[in-house]
């Protein structure tokens, strides 16, 4: 008798416990619904907190939370591969070191690890509400401006060693934000003689970074060491919301924008959910709205071919007008923002941008017969990009998912990233259809927007090396497992 209290007493610390595990790893995944859109580093440390409650949550009941399902094989086997890949690669270090980026798979399995139906829905929700605030600031951002048009470059400008001309805006010295030529001087005057003080610029609209100039104490004593004259703040950007990389910002819309697309057009068509239909239409016009302000041709692109993807699957007709009219909206608006933008032709694909691209494909791909098998290895490339012959002295990747996997991993790890996302639609599609049957609107029109998403990520990763992206790929690998936490017969197969 005496021993029961303490056994009580253990069983409700126990109880305890696991409710601050269930809490944390939900809360995790909160805050990085809230900075996914916006920030790796904040993504990566809410999801740090995330995996720090599922570890726990797992020690106490000792069951992962895990299903079976028909992704676990090709996951497996692109892993492996992979690891081979890195240790047979031209660079062994450089591929090696790179591996770290490829664990970004695992938040497939603690997605579906940690968060039940409702918890998922609510995540998916704010950081669909995260991203059109970040729409809303990227207009904001673009009405305020940034940096300082450059108006007349003296001789003695340490900026004439850059690629920059008049009319190009400075907005970033030495990794912090200026706003007038007083804060570059000042910027420069602090830094200590020898310093090399990185360059960020909007050079004809695009993003410019360059490594920068060597600050010289003769530089520090001028007047101006800058040597400018400024115009003015720049308002001829691509937007990025709180980002400094509008390609990696857009491709995380265009999924949210699909998801939102999704849970407005099932809600439209039950009774009690007009208002939430509302709200996701608002959020799907913001989203697809601050795509178009990136004025990235192939997410606008994407952005269609998943809008006509979810278009089919919907049964409604006054879906697919509401649909086309907002297709024909952001394609006018998203062409609108490119031409003001961009370089000229860039509507045209005659810009120096898709040049670049085809040269550099070109090239790419008439040297995968050489490793067909493993590859080159990962970011091998930057050792031997002159070598092997790439075009100019800029090293970018291969602007193409495909094409960089078999370049870089070889012709197998590229059939199985297909088999991957034969996967992904397989779930997706079955499990909407299921959910179509049910009352959970949120439920079904998150599956709907699914569908979408991964039409358009595809579609996208055609031309844009999104799966390679960080952040991207973490926004990919999140809705993959929310698709399977959302389908309806995965508690069925879960893991003891």
């Amino acid at each position: 008798m005496p021993a029961e209290p303490s056994s009580k007493a253990s069983r409700g610390a126990r109880a305890t416990a696991l409710i601050f595990a269930e809490r944390t790893g939900f809360a995790g995944f909160l805050l990085f619904a809230v900075f996914a859109p916006h920030s790796i580093a904040g993504a990566e440390l809410s999801l740090a907190i995330a995996g720090a409650g599922y570890i726990l949550r797992t020690l106490l009941t000792g069951r992962t939370g895990l299903r079976r399902t028909s992704f676990d094989l090709p996951i497996l086997l692109f892993f492996i591969w992979t690891i081979f890949s890195a240790f047979l690669s031209e660079e062994p270090r450089i591929s090696i070191a790179k591996l770290q980026s490829v664990c970004v798979l695992f938040l497939f399995y603690l997605t579906q690890g940690t968060l039940a139906r409702r918890t998922a829905i609510i995540v998916a929700l704010v950081m669909i509400a995260s991203g059109a605030v970040g729409s809303v600031w990227s207009a904001l951002d673009l009405m305020l401006g940034r940096g300082v048009v450059i108006a007349r470059m003296g001789d003695s400008s340490p900026l004439r060693s850059l690629p920059l001309n008049e009319g190009d805006a400075l907005w970033r010295i030495g990794g912090h934000s200026v706003s007038s030529v007083e804060e570059i001087d000042e910027a420069i005057r602090e830094q200590p003689a020898g310093t090399q003080l990185s360059v960020s610029a909007f050079s004809q609209g695009e993003n410019a970074e360059f490594p920068g100039f060597i600050v010289t104490d003769e530089m520090k004593t001028r007047g101006s060491p800058s040597g400018i004259t400024g115009a003015g703040r720049a308002h001829r950007f691509r937007a990025s919301g709180w980002t400094r990389h509008y390609e990696y910002f857009a491709e995380i819309l265009q999924i949210l924008a699909q998801c939102a697309l999704g849970l407005a057009l099932v809600n439209l068509q039950n009774p009690y959910g007009k208002r939430r239909a509302s709200f996701a239409i608002a959020a799907f016009l913001l989203l697809s709205f601050g795509i178009a302000l990136t004025a990235m041709r192939t997410v606008l692109v994407a952005l269609v071919i998943g809008a006509s993807v979810i278009a089919v699957r919907a049964s409604a007709r006054r879906a697919r007008l509401i649909i086309a009219a907002a297709i024909i909206v952001v394609l006018a608006l998203g062409a609108l923002v490119v031409w003001r933008t961009r370089n000229a032709g860039a509507l045209e694909l005659r810009d120096p941008s898709s040049s670049l691209r085809w040269q550099v494909a070109r090239v790419g791909l008439s040297r995968i017969p050489i490793h067909p098998i493993f590859g080159h290895g990962m970011d091998a490339v930057k050792q031997h990009w002159t070598e092997w012959g790439f075009p100019g002295t800029l090293m970018i990747h291969l602007h193409s998912t495909p094409l960089q996997l078999a370049f870089d991993r070889g012709l197998p790890a590229l059939a199985l990233w297909l088999w991957i996302m034969w996967a992904f639609w397989s779930v997706a599609t079955k499990a909407e259809r299921e959910a179509q049957k049910s009352e959970d609107a949120n439920r079904a029109g998150l599956l709907l927007g699914a569908t979408g998403a991964l039409a358009g990520f595809f579609a996208s990763s055609i031309v844009n090396y999104n799966f390679g992206a960080g952040i991207v790929a973490l926004v990919f690998w999140w809705l993959a497992g929310t698709v399977v936490v959302l389908n309806s017969d995965s508690r069925a197969n879960q893991n003891s």
